[in-house]
């Protein structure tokens, strides 16, 4: 155990700290006790519907466990875990940096410098510094094949983490702007996950980043992918992640908070769409891929017979079309919809993004509505899967 006053002195800056909205982060390390595997406890503020909370994040030698307490309770936790094996301490605050150290004998040593940070650094869940997946120690990138056992990237995958990095920071924008913000208890659906790069990403970010208690799902209708990512989501103690074998197209909607749904080829992205809106999704993200239902049914309008009469420029143009009538009957059902590039082109082509955010309260989608309906005469479209859906199914366009 500590000795009394270097440990006194200690919690008496944590508390001083928490009461006066100094704290940064704090840190425990040296860990000597019987736990298989833990190697570090961080502690850092957030701001949650019940109110402000100490997030900690057991880090073990192959999972993460985060879990939020109020302020009395996590200095009561931190005494714990500093009697039971932990012999330093690291306390960040904007007066001080404050380092306690307890030798094998029970020594113990208590160290003031000049703080590390100046101001706390911003509370809640909009945090930009921690949107980026940590490689380093990161159990499922390693398991993906992103990075070698020293958490070091593959040459081959620069592209694919700068890809997970960019979604992740997406995911955050679109949540902290939707009506989501503040919650604790909502849940992903990831439709046509694949190898699950993104799925073990957005789960990283919002149970371990956050602290927030997120159960998300990935559908992949490729079996040998559901069991490789069901594997890895054990081996990394993600108790809350699951893969299920499923098509697409034989999902009945659910009430899954957010719906993401990347390269969904052809009309399955139109299946997606429809189920995060009939499940009435706060907000869905779908990266389009493989427009083929809507390019045999183009009819170039006469002023653009000169350009479309070469295959690959009415190829891209059946592209903006599709995701343009997708956008416009997502606005018509209610969300805010914003189309743009995710990753440049120089790493995929398939880089077009349609994010939605359901819109708090009801509005006009007249408007919306005849922009789509005159999209599709001015091209001559006869049929479109997501109008075909949502008029059989719900009573939008009825």
């Amino acid at each position: 155990m500590p000795e009394i006053d270097a440990a006194e002195q200690f919690f008496a800056a944590l508390d001083e700290s928490l009461a006066g909205g100094r704290f940064v982060k704090l840190t425990l390390s040296k860990y000597r006790g019987r736990e298989a595997g833990l190697k570090n406890v961080y502690v850092r503020p957030v701001t949650l519907k019940g109110g402000a909370r100490l997030s900690f994040l057991h880090r073990y030698q192959t999972r993460d466990a985060v879990k939020n307490y109020t302020h009395a309770e996590g200095v009561r936790l931190v005494r714990e875990l500093l009697g039971a094996g932990f012999a330093g301490a690291h306390l960040f605050t904007a007066t001080e940096d404050l380092r306690l150290d307890i030798s094998r004998k029970g020594e113990s040593r208590l160290v003031r410098s000049r703080p590390t940070f100046e101001a706390p650094i911003a509370e809640g869940h909009d945090r930009r510094k921690r949107r980026a997946i940590e490689t380093e120690g990161n159990v499922y990138l390693h398991a993906l094949g992103v990075t070698n056992e020293r958490g070091e990237v593959r040459p081959a995958m620069g592209d694919k983490l700068r890809q997970i990095n960019k979604f992740v920071e997406t995911i955050a924008g679109l949540y902290a702007a939707s009506p989501l913000a503040g919650r604790e208890d909502f849940t992903v659906l990831d439709v046509g996950s694949g190898k699950g790069y993104l799925t073990f990403a957005v789960y990283d970010y919002f149970n371990n980043a956050l602290g927030l208690l997120v159960p998300v799902t990935g559908v992949e209708a490729r079996e040998e992918l559901v069991e490789l990512c069901n594997a890895v989501a054990d081996r990394t103690g993600f108790d809350r992640l699951a893969f299920l074998h499923e098509f697409i197209q034989d999902l009945e909607p659910t009430a899954d908070d957010i719906l993401i749904a990347l390269h969904a080829c052809d009309t399955a992205t139109d299946e997606a769409i429809y189920k995060g809106i009939a499940g009435a999704a706060s907000v869905i993200v779908t990266a389009p891929c493989c427009h083929k239902e809507v390019r045999p049914q183009m009819r170039a309008p006469e002023a653009l017979r000169g350009v479309l009469r070469h295959g690959h420029l009415l190829e891209r143009e059946a592209e903006s079309v599709t995701d343009s009538l997708r956008a416009l009957l997502l606005e018509a059902a209610g969300y805010d919809v914003k189309v743009f590039e995710f990753v440049t082109s120089e790493h995929t082509r398939k880089n077009t993004m349609i994010a939605a955010v359901r819109r708090d309260t009801p509005s006009d989608t007249t408007a919306a509505l005849a922009d789509y309906r005159a999209l599709k005469e001015f091209y001559g479209i006869r049929e479109q899967r997501l109008e075909k859906l949502l008029r059989e199914h719900t009573g939008l366009l009825a």
